[in-house]
């Protein structure tokens, strides 16, 4: 789930950017979050039908959860970001 927003160019998965845009870094970040939040709201309820509760946690879970989430959408973002095929005429001179 944390590489969805890599993968796709659709911003938040619904709507195509303009014609000869891609999207930016920006959303795919605020798409990252999201997916965080939302994948932490399917583990709850999937914890609710399972054990009967939420086991209560810390800023600390917190906080290490979302780091994993980032390092899981690592492989994403460089496959989105830094093996791209360099732009032609981008001011690169041979």
């Amino acid at each position: 789930m944390a590489n969805l927003p890599f993968v796709f160019d659709r911003i938040l998965f619904v709507r195509r950017p303009a014609p000869g845009q891609h999207k930016g870094l920006g959303w795919r970040l605020f798409e990252l979050v999201l997916l965080y939040f939302v994948a932490g709201a399917l583990a709850a309820v999937l914890e609710v039908r399972l054990h009967g509760s939420v086991y209560p946690q810390g800023w600390a879970f917190y906080a290490t959860t979302f780091c994993l989430f980032v390092v899981f959408a690592f492989p994403g973002f460089i496959l989105s970001h830094l093996w791209r095929a360099p732009v032609r005429g981008a001011g690169v001179t041979a």
